[in-house]
């Protein structure tokens, strides 16, 4: 049986790997597509410490080189469903294998809903982005234009509006479903429009991104906005479908869990995109994997 099954290799599972390795914990961390993540399909990472520019990729299979050459075990599968039997947790598969395992960690990590439009998925990483925090200081002096109109769309164009010449907010409704005073914060920047009732219908630019076309929907009208950058805000759907049976998922979808990335199930924590939290970046969910392996090492000295 082992003592420590991770579900997800992105820079909180991979890091969760390295300290079970370090730890010398019976560790299995099963992969359900690239290792890294969101990391590996991001062009360049510029905030995460000590690498400044890095390549996603790159940084992604330097975190599993690390794991790998302290002993951690990796394997390409698919967790579907996850059950408490108390002592121990066991993990169904999408082949149908189950595995047994003292403890586990949730890494399974978050997606950026996609607008689903043409030329998206084309210049993603080439001027597409759904993090302000990670790439915002890329556009400095630049035009954008940021999708949204709920919390992370309003605090991605604040943060924006530090850095670029001018920031446009495009939301498809007449109101913002902000909290009222960021929303009042940033309606009050002068380098920052609002196109109401507007929805975008394709990304433009060959091998970067030139602009993006609206469609004004009361009556149609189309219009293409030069941009230099898009900024997607309109949410993140978290993989947490095969920890639902254990009731641990919120009606978010994310998991609850302490800084300590503590489940309320004895055994299970959750580690980065995955649990609810204010920040998602590369270090916290870094961190996260450390915290979690942690906990795990003091549940496991209990049984």
């Amino acid at each position: 049986m082992l003592d420590l099954l991770i579900l997800g290799a992105g820079p909180a599972g991979l890091t969760a790997a390295i300290y079970a390795a370090r730890s010398q914990l019976h560790t299995l961390v099963l992969e359900k597509e690239t290792a890294g993540g969101q990391i590996a399909l991001t062009g360049q990472v510029d905030n995460y410490p000590g690498l400044p520019g890095v390549q996603g990729l790159v940084l992604a299979e330097r975190l599993r080189r690390h794991a790998e050459q302290l002993g951690a075990s990796f394997r390409a599968a698919e967790a579907v469903r996850l059950e408490d039997c108390g002592a121990y947790k066991k993990t169904m598969l999408a082949d149908g294998e189950c595995l047994p395992a003292r403890s586990v960690i949730a890494a399974t990590g978050a997606a950026p809903r996609l607008l689903g439009v043409p030329g998206e998925e084309q210049l993603r990483g080439s001027g597409v982005s759904y993090c302000a925090m990670c790439d915002g200081a890329f556009y400095r002096g630049k035009r954008v234009c940021v999708i949204g109109g709920g919390d992370t769309a309003v605090e991605d164009a604040l943060l924006l509006a530090r850095q670029a010449a001018e920031v446009v907010l495009i939301h498809r409704r007449d109101r913002l479903r902000a909290q009222k005073a960021h929303a009042a914060q940033l309606l009050g920047l002068e380098n920052v429009s609002v196109r109401w009732n507007t929805v975008v219908t394709e990304i433009c630019g060959d091998g970067a991104v030139s602009g993006v076309r609206l469609r004004a929907l009361p009556d149609g009208n189309a219009e293409l906005l030069p941009v230099d950058g898009v900024f997607i805000a309109v949410g993140m759907q978290p993989e947490t479908a095969c920890l639902e049976p254990l009731g641990v998922v919120g009606e978010d979808g994310c998991v609850q869990a302490g800084e300590d990335c503590r489940t309320a199930v004895p055994g299970l924590f959750a580690a980065g995109d995955v649990r609810r939290k204010p920040v998602r970046q590369v270090v916290t969910a870094a961190a996260d994997g450390a915290s979690a392996v942690r906990a795990a090492q003091s549940y496991l000295e209990t049984l």
